[in-house]
């Protein structure tokens, strides 16, 4: 996949995202999901782990990567703190840059790996 569709697919990712979070129900349009804490964490970890990886993806950039995937979960926290029966939390934004980091190290260690098994042949 080129860099602009991979772009399209982060800027999509991040629109589910906002969408999950403009529901005034805290569990939002996922409601089958137990997004209770400490469960809740999990979850945003992963869904900007996968924010993480698009961006990289679509820039080679991990920095880059990480940094704007940690932007947009400020920009998110800050957002829900005006949706009602919705907050802002600290503790949600460590762990939605937490899982971008966590995922783009993979992403980038899993790359090197496979660059040095490329030579070993």
């Amino acid at each position: 996949m080129n860099r602009p569709l991979w772009w399209l697919a982060a800027l999509a990712w991040a629109g589910l995202t906002f969408w999950f979070s403009s529901s005034p129900d805290a569990q939002g349009a996922a409601g089958w999901l137990d997004l209770s804490p400490p469960r809740d964490k999990l979850f945003h970890a992963a869904n900007f782990g996968v924010l993480g990886l698009l961006i990289l993806f679509a820039s080679g950039r991990p920095l880059l990567a990480v940094l704007l995937a940690s932007l947009y979960g400020a920009v998110d926290e800050l957002h829900q703190a005006t949706v009602p029966g919705r907050s802002a939390d600290v503790a949600d934004w460590v762990a939605d840059t937490l899982g971008a980091a966590f995922a783009v190290t993979l992403a980038v260690l899993w790359q090197r790996q496979r660059a040095r098994d490329r030579l070993a042949r």
